[in-house]
C-alpha cells in the first residue's frame, strides 16, 4: 500500500481555488458516510440543538435588510416631500431609530445563537473523534505484528492523526457552515419573492453566469494545481535525500549536480505556481464581474417597478443585499461539497484500519504458570508468513530450564522468526510451543510475555530520565534496585559521569548517549524485569569490541540461572552456549554445542573459521 503522508498544500489552497482542488474521492462514499454518521448519531439531542441555533442566527440575519430598507424608504419619503415643498415635511428619525435598535437586537440576537451553534458542535465534533481515536487505539493493540510489518510508520501516523483531524475540523467548520448556507439559501429567496419575484428570477438566472465562465478556467487551473503537488513532492523528496546523505554527496563530489537537479525541480515549480496562481486569481474578478452585472439588471428593473409603484426604493437597497447574500452560500455549499467529499476518504481510511484482521483472542479460561522454570519445546512447528511459502517445517527443540540456546545462521535463516513465534508474535501454521509443558496458545498473551526479558539490536529508549527508561516495563520497584540492576549491568558507572546521574533526561533521539550506553541501558531494563526466559537478539552488533566486552559481561552476569536464546553473528560470543542451532531457509540444520559442531566440520565450522582465519 502506497503511503499516505499528505504533501504540504501548495500556497493559494485557502482562497478562491480551494473549492475547486481536486480531492481524494471515497471508494464507497455512501456507506462509509453512514459509518461515520454513525459515530455523530450518539449526540443527537445536541445536533438537533445545533440545528436550531443555526436555524435561528440565520434567520434572524435574513430578515435584517427588509427591515434596514424600511428605514431607507422612510428617509427617501422625508426628502421626497421636502423636495416637493410639502409643509411640514420631515424624515422621521424617531422611526428610523427605533428600527436601528430592532436591527441590533436582531443582531445580537443570531451572534448569540451562532455562538450557542459553534460551541456545541465544537463539543460534539471533538467527542466524536475523541471516540474513533479511542477505537484506532484500541483496534492497534489487537492487530497482529504482521500487520506493522506490512505498513509504514508514515502511513498508518497518516490514518491515526491526518485523517482524523481532517474529520475533526470537517465536523466543527464545514458541518455548520453547511447548515447555514443551506437556510440561508432558503432563507433568502424567500425574502426575495416576497420583494419581487421577477427580480428574483433576474437574480437566479444570472447566477449560472459566473459558473459557465469559471469553469473553463477551473479545468486549467485543476491541471496546474496538480502539477504544483506532484513537483512539491519531487523537491521535497530531492532536498530530504540531499541533506540525509549530504556527507556521502560531499564525499564522491556530487553536489553540482545536486544543485543542478534542485534548480531544474525549482524551474518546474515555479512555472506550475505562478500559472496555478493566475488562473486562480482571476476566478474572483470574473465572479464579481458576473455578480456586479446582475446587481445592475436588479437596479435597473427596481428603478422602474419604483416608479410604478409596485416595490419601495428601501426594497431595492434590501434586495442587492439578499443578492449578495444569496451568492456567498451557494459558493460555500459547493466548497463544502469538496470538503465532504475529501473528509469521507479520510474515514474510509480510518475504518479500513478498524476493519483490520485481529489476532486472535486469548482463551477463556486461560492457563497461567504460577512459578515457571524455563523449560521450552518446540514441537513439530510448521510456519510461514504467506500460506504458500512456509519458512519453518518441523522444527523440534527441547530446552532444559536455565540453559542458553543460540541461534546462528545468515541472513533471511528465519532466527528472528523462531523468538517472534515464542512471543506469539506470529501464530504458528502448525505444531506447538510449549513452556513447563503448557501450550502457550491456552495463556494470556500478558501472561506469556510476563515471563520474557528482550535486549534487542535497536535499542529502544523514550524521552525521559534514565530512572524511567531502566524501570520502563516493571511495576513496582525502588530505586535501590534500579541502581542495582544498573551496577549488574555495568551501566553504574557511565550513569553518575552525567550531569544529573539517573535523572539525566535523554533526548527524542537519545544522542546524548552512546550506542553501547543505549545497549546497558536495556540490559538493565531486562534484568530489572527479573525474567526466567531472556531473549538477546543481537544485542552487540553494532558496536566496538571493547564496547562489546563489557556488554557480554553484563549478559553473562543476566543469564545465570535462566533460560536464554541467543542471536549473534559474532561467533565468538557465544562459544559457552549448551545448544547451537544453525539454520537455513527456517530449518535447524546443525545442533550441537561449540566443541561437536567445529568437530563436525559442517556449516558452523566454516562460518568460526571464516570469521577467525587469519
Amino acid at each position: 500500500m502506497a503511503s499516505e503522508n499528505k504533501q504540504p498544500k501548495p500556497a493559494g489552497m485557502g482562497g478562491p481555488m480551494r473549492g475547486a482542488m481536486p480531492t481524494d474521492k471515497a471508494k464507497d462514499f455512501k456507506g462509509t458516510l453512514k459509518r461515520l454518521l454513525g459515530y455523530v448519531k450518539h449526540y443527537k439531542k445536541s445536533i438537533v440543538l445545533v440545528f436550531i441555533a443555526a436555524i435561528l442566527s440565520t434567520v434572524f440575519s435574513i430578515v435584517s435588510p427588509k427591515i434596514l430598507g424600511k428605514a431607507t424608504t422612510k428617509i427617501f419619503e422625508g426628502i421626497m416631500m421636502k423636495v416637493k415643498g410639502v409643509p411640514g415635511a420631515f424624515i422621521d428619525f424617531n422611526y428610523i431609530g427605533k428600527i436601528l435598535i430592532l436591527l441590533i437586537v436582531l443582531y445580537v440576537i443570531s451572534s448569540i445563537f451562532s455562538y450557542i451553534q459553534q460551541y456545541i458542535m465544537a463539543i460534539v465534533a471533538q467527542k466524536t473523534v475523541y471516540d474513533m481515536r479511542n477505537d484506532v487505539y484500541d483496534k492497534l493493540n489487537t492487530l497482529p505484528l504482521k500487520f506493522f510489518d506490512a505498513h509504514t510508520h508514515g502511513e498508518l501516523l497518516s490514518r491515526v492523526s491526518n485523517d482524523i483531524d481532517n474529520i475533526s475540523s470537517t465536523l466543527q467548520q464545514s458541518i455548520t457552515q453547511l447548515i447555514t448556507s443551506i437556510v440561508t439559501i432558503i432563507g433568502v429567496i424567500v425574502m426575495m419573492l416576497t420583494i419581487s419575484p421577477i427580480m428574483t428570477i433576474v437574480t437566479i438566472v444570472t447566477l449560472p453566469l459566473g459558473v459557465i465562465f469559471v469553469r473553463p478556467i477551473i479545468k486549467r487551473s485543476q491541471g496546474q494545481f496538480i502539477k504544483q503537488q506532484r513537483v512539491i513532492g519531487e523537491l521535497n523528496g530531492h532536498v530530504e535525500e540531499m541533506y540525509t546523505g549530504h556527507d556521502v554527496i560531499k564525499a564522491f563530489n556530487r553536489e553540482g549536480n545536486s544543485i543542478n537537479t534542485f534548480k531544474n525541480i525549482n524551474e518546474d515549480l515555479y512555472s506550475a505556481a505562478w500559472r496555478a496562481q493566475f488562473m486562480s486569481g482571476i476566478m474572483m474578478p470574473v465572479m464579481n464581474f458576473t455578480n456586479n452585472l446582475g446587481y445592475v439588471f436588479v437596479s435597473v428593473i427596481g428603478g422602474i417597478l419604483v416608479t410604478r409603484g409596485k416595490i419601495q426604493i428601501g426594497d431595492i437597497q434590501a434586495f442587492i443585499q439578499y443578492s449578495k447574500q444569496f451568492a456567498q452560500p451557494i459558493s460555500q455549499t459547493a466548497n463544502i461539497a469538496n470538503i465532504i467529499q475529501s473528509t469521507v476518504a479520510s474515514a474510509e481510511r480510518v475504518f479500513e484500519l478498524l476493519d483490520e484482521e485481529e489476532m486472535i483472542k486469548d482463551p477463556v479460561p486461560s492457563k497461567k504458570i504460577e512459578n515457571p522454570q524455563g523449560m521450552v519445546e518446540f514441537e513439530h512447528v510448521k510456519f510461514g508468513y504467506e500460506e504458500d511459502h512456509i519458512l519453518i517445517d518441523d522444527m523440534n527443540i527441547n530446552v532444559l530450564p536455565g540453559q542458553t540456546v543460540a541461534i546462528v545462521g545468515p541472513t533471511g535463516a528465519g532466527k528472528t522468526t523462531l523468538v517472534n513465534l515464542l512471543l506469539r508474535f506470529y501464530e504458528l501454521n502448525g505444531g506447538r510451543i510449549l513452556i513447563d509443558g503448557v501450550d502457550i496458545k491456552e495463556m494470556k498473551r500478558e501472561d506469556l510475555r510476563d515471563m520474557f526479558g528482550m535486549v534487542l539490536q535497536d535499542t529502544w529508549l523514550f524521552k525521559g530520565s534514565i530512572k524511567e527508561n531502566i524501570a520502563y516495563g516493571t511495576k513496582e520497584t525502588t530505586d535501590e534496585h534500579i541502581v542495582a540492576v544498573a551496577k549488574a549491568a555495568n551501566a553504574d558507572h557511565f550513569i553518575r559521569t552525567l550531569p544529573k546521574g539517573y535523572d539525566t533526561e535523554i533526548n527524542e533521539e537519545a544522542s546524548n548517549i552512546s550506542q553501547g550506553q543505549k545497549q546497558l541501558l536495556t540490559i538493565a531494563r531486562a534484568m530489572l524485569k527479573n525474567p526466567k526466559i531472556l531473549i538477546l537478539d543481537e544485542a552487540t552488533s553494532s558496536v566496538d569490541t571493547r564496547t562489546e566486552i563489557n556488554i557480554q559481561r553484563a549478559m553473562n552476569k543476566m543469564m545465570e540461572g535462566r533460560t536464554s536464546f541467543v542471536i549473534a553473528h559474532r561467533l565468538s560470543t557465544i562459544k559457552d552456549a549448551d545448544i547451537i542451532l544453525v539454520m537455513k531457509a527456517g530449518n535447524v540444520i546443525e545442533k550441537g554445542n561449540h566443541e561437536e559442531l567445529l568437530a563436525k566440520g559442517g556449516v558452523y565450522a566454516d562460518l568460526y573459521n571464516s570469521q577467525f582465519s587469519k
